[in-house]
């Protein structure tokens, strides 16, 4: 049989990740978290997640059935917040809900009062100034605001380190010239030219994620030009310019894996600015299309309605979790790689 072999640098770079508690217990909450929310519409929707009807089933989360399908009237999809499909659906079958019988777009009609509404039985956190179930948004908002981040921070992760590797390897005029832009490109107003676009283009997930990667790509271009510009005059280079080797094999077997002990200790905090990005934008009403889940816009309807306080105070709650639980895991991660630290 062929041993796996183990590398005895990752095994400590691990035990050192481990040895921080704080950032190894946050990376478990984080992932659970997330992981949990990926399954947000078995868990906060407003059609069933099963019918059994006449000894049949049906999923109306994946397909849409017509109410006729169970002794209706209309050939238009079932409503099944209406009492009298509800009543005859039971006649023959049954009918389970999920956890939070809301999406985040379902208004709740039943509200005995004015909106936003107080927390309750039927909506735990609330209801927005539309009537949206509080807890339903953040669910699918959480999510969102991830899944934005991690492609952001991939991305912008793999052009810089592109940008910096050729930089760093080649130097000389190529250097300069991509300092030199780097420099103006980075002193562009970001806020303000969303702000112009938005009145031309309607924000979308993918018109932001393209205008924040034209402009978050520079994070890591530093760090990996600065490695690069140390390891290209190491002797093992200069040995493997010598014996021929291009300088593509070079730059991603000989000198990359240098370069990304750096980078990957920045990789968290870059996510952490990704959603904290996102959520500004919403703030300010430039980010997601409206009507879209966004602690962003959560966080502006808890301060246009001070008068209902579980607006910001459940915005704010999960917004300081996540980034919370973000820093640990990334100063857990740099502990790992730094060879000098040991942890208790």
């Amino acid at each position: 049989m062929i041993e796996k072999r183990r590398n005895p640098l990752n095994e400590a770079r691990w035990l050192r990740f481990k040895a921080n508690r704080r950032g190894f217990w946050s990376l478990w909450v984080f992932a659970l978290l997330f992981f949990v929310s990926l399954f947000a519409e078995l868990i906060a929707n407003d059609k069933p997640l099963w019918i059994t009807y006449d000894n049949q089933w049906y999923f109306p989360i994946v397909s849409q059935y017509a109410e006729t399908e169970f002794g209706g009237e209309f050939e238009t999809e079932a409503d099944y917040k209406d009492p009298f499909v509800v009543e005859l659906i039971e006649e023959k079958g049954s009918i389970v809900w999920p956890l939070i019988p809301f999406s985040y777009d379902t208004i709740n009609f039943d509200i005995q009062g004015s909106v936003p509404s107080a927390p309750d039985a039927m909506n735990w956190l609330g209801t927005d100034d539309k009537g949206r179930d509080v807890l339903a948004r953040i669910i699918y908002g959480f999510r969102i605001s991830v899944l934005f981040g991690f492609v952001l921070t991939i991305i912008s992760s793999v052009i810089g380190v592109v940008v910096g590797a050729t930089q760093g390897y080649y130097g000389g005029w190529l250097d300069l010239l991509g300092q030199r832009f780097i420099e103006v490109w980075s002193g562009m107003p970001t806020l303000f030219l969303l702000i112009i676009l938005s009145s031309f283009v309607e924000p979308n997930f993918w018109w932001l994620l393209g205008i924040m990667v034209a402009f978050s790509w520079m994070s890591l271009v530093g760090v990996v030009r600065a490695e690069f510009l140390r390891c290209r005059n190491f002797d093992y280079v200069r040995a493997a310019l010598a014996m021929g080797v291009s300088d593509n094999r070079i730059m991603l077997r000989h000198m990359l894996p240098n370069a990304m002990v750096a980078s990957l200790t920045m990789m968290p905090f870059i996510l952490s600015g990704s959603v904290t990005t996102l959520t500004s934008l919403d703030f300010l009403g430039f980010g997601l299309p409206a009507g879209s889940p966004s602690l962003g816009e959560l966080l502006a309807q808890g301060k246009a309605n001070l008068q209902a306080p579980w607006l910001g105070f459940s915005a704010f709650i999960v917004l300081s979790l996540m980034l919370t639980l973000l820093v640990f895991i990334g100063e857990a991660v740099r502990d790992a790689f730094d060879p000098h630290h040991q942890g208790r």
